[in-house]
């Protein structure tokens, strides 16, 4: 089997990467990127320079490659759009036109903010915020297609994930770190969004939705994040809660709640309480 990564020199990808490597099953990882370490060169801002013939022989495309943050979608939508929508769908439909399968990273920011709402992959996507808007569109565009899935992405945690980075240096400087709260999610940990593509690159057919969430089950804010390092080190994490202003909610909603019809009853996922993912996340980690 050969797997080709988009963006991967990403967060999440060397995640992946690293656990693709010790798949027997896998023959090849063909990384793509637009910096000197990649295999093959790609520019979403340029996607028709891409040599597509690379992609003959892959059996599944795992595309992570995005603008993430919400607030520079916003501030710079124009140029985001044209790297996350424009770039982005150019080099989907030319993979696809291979019948090349993609698995696309995708985001709950694509449901939008509904007081009250748990959303399900079944849900009305009404995605308000440009970054929402943008993951929403490469959805809408190829949902109908078999050769396509996209993972709906809650909140991804693990020791080099921002806020846990910066929390963890804040008892390495002996800081008080500022915790913005209200803000809840359905954190899933790398390594279980790292499980989860794993089970769909063999599973394809077997699953035969478009989307699936990857959530976990509890909803959970950064105050409970910070709370469960103060468990694992000692009480050495001082914080301060911190109301942010209303410009902060501006682009990402107080609450998403999503949950999966599919991820655990498939057993894609053992339902594990979040202490316990997190404690896996943060093993090797010392302070």
């Amino acid at each position: 089997m050969k797997i080709a990564i988009v963006g991967s020199s990403g967060y999440i990808a060397g995640f992946l990467i690293h656990a693709l490597e010790k798949e027997t099953a896998v023959d090849q990882i063909l990384k793509i990127d637009q910096n000197t370490e990649a295999d093959a060169f790609l520019s979403l801002t340029e996607p028709e320079r891409f040599d597509y013939k690379t992609l003959e022989d892959i059996d599944c495309i795992v595309f992570t490659a995005a603008v993430s943050g919400p607030d520079q979608c916003a501030n710079e939508f124009e140029a985001c759009w044209k790297i996350n929508v424009t770039g982005t769908e150019y080099f989907i439909r030319e993979a696809l036109r291979r019948n090349r399968n993609v698995l696309f990273f995708s985001s709950d920011a694509v449901f939008g903010d509904i007081p009250g709402e748990i959303y399900t992959e079944h849900s009305e996507t009404r995605a308000e915020t440009p970054y929402g808007r943008m993951k929403k569109s490469i959805e809408d565009s190829f949902k109908n297609n078999p050769h396509f899935k996209a993972i709906r992405l809650s909140y991804v945690v693990s020791a080099k994930d921002r806020f846990v980075s910066y929390c963890l240096s804040c008892i390495r400087e002996g800081k008080t770190a500022e915790i913005f709260h209200p803000f809840y999610r359905n954190c899933i940990t790398v390594s279980d969004v790292v499980s989860t593509v794993l089970w769909l690159i063999g599973h394809w057919r077997e699953y035969g939705q478009a989307f699936l969430n990857v959530t976990g089950r509890e909803l959970v804010s950064r105050v409970r994040i910070a709370d469960e390092l103060n468990r694992f080190y000692e009480n050495r994490l001082a914080y301060t809660i911190v109301e942010p202003d209303s410009s902060f909610y501006r682009n990402r909603p107080r609450i998403t709640q999503m949950e999966s019809h599919y991820l655990y009853r498939n057993g894609i996922l053992k339902d594990t309480p979040f202490t316990e993912k997190l404690k896996k996340e943060l093993e090797e980690i010392r302070i």
